[in-house]
């Protein structure tokens, strides 16, 4: 598991749930975005926004894995939704995964459309290990 650490940088606003900064010396693991389909190809949770981030989560936790990584050693989320009024029910999910006392850096955008219209999340994860 990686040594990360994060510091809170002077003069800005904690952040809701993330952190601003995350450094760490180790290996660059970048994770695609992923979402909601499974295993077979099937989206999950079709107009869900918590079951299509539960399926989102389970990939990004495999795809971790793969890499021999953990939530652990995670430093940024990149969360793109098609309506920004998802992200409680991202939050709840996310922090089912991340450390909420050291949770990784997170960027939220709200975007048009995903690769398929009825994709209502893509989240893309970097870690070290």
């Amino acid at each position: 598991m990686s040594k990360l650490e994060y510091p809170q940088p002077e003069g800005v606003a904690p952040g809701n749930g993330y952190s601003h900064v995350v450094t760490g010396a180790g290996q660059w693991v970048a994770i695609a975005g992923q979402v909601a389909l499974d295993a077979d190809g099937n989206l999950v949770g079709e107009g869900d926004f918590e079951a299509q981030t539960r399926q989102v989560f389970a990939n990004l936790d495999a795809a971790l894995k793969a890499a021999g990584a953990t939530w652990a050693d995670v430093v940024k989320l990149n969360l793109f939704l098609t309506d920004i009024t998802g992200l409680p029910a991202i939050r709840q999910v996310r922090d089912q995964y991340v450390d909420t006392a050291n949770p990784p850096a997170s960027t939220a955008v709200q975007v048009v459309g995903l690769f398929r219209p009825e994709a209502l999340v893509e989240i893309e994860a970097y870690a070290v290990i």
